[in-house]
């Protein structure tokens, strides 16, 4: 039994010692669904565009705040994943319609990294 003076530096220890293991749980499932969601995207943007330098360029990387992490999925090529999924003018007028292959990979992602959190946590 706890006597009452020592309550408050018990709950406190319960406390931080749950916030270190929720942060530790977050950022290993932000690191393995980083580089899942990489491997994905890369298999969604050889299958609309072929395999070349746009789609072998993705990769992920983990960035760490004092509130967790996040996993940042990116392309070596800045800008031409806006212009491949949105679609962008060409330059003799007219337009390129854009071909959705980073969308549907961001919703299942999403969805699985919430149902691997509750389930971890």
């Amino acid at each position: 039994m706890t006597p009452i003076e020592k309550l408050q530096a018990d709950i406190d220890k319960i406390l931080k010692d749950y916030a270190e293991d929720t942060t530790k749980t977050t950022k290993d499932l932000a690191k393995e669904f980083g580089k899942k969601g990489a491997k994905a995207v890369k298999s969604s943007a050889s299958s609309a565009f072929g395999k070349g330098k746009y789609s072998s360029g993705w990769k992920s990387q983990l960035e760490t705040t004092r509130y967790g992490a996040t996993a940042i999925i990116y392309n070596s090529t800045p800008g031409l994943p806006h212009l491949l999924e949105k679609g962008h003018a060409k330059r003799n007028g007219g337009r390129v319609p854009g071909r959705t292959h980073i969308a549907p990979v961001e919703e299942d992602l999403v969805k699985e990294f919430e149902k691997a959190v509750r389930k971890a946590l």
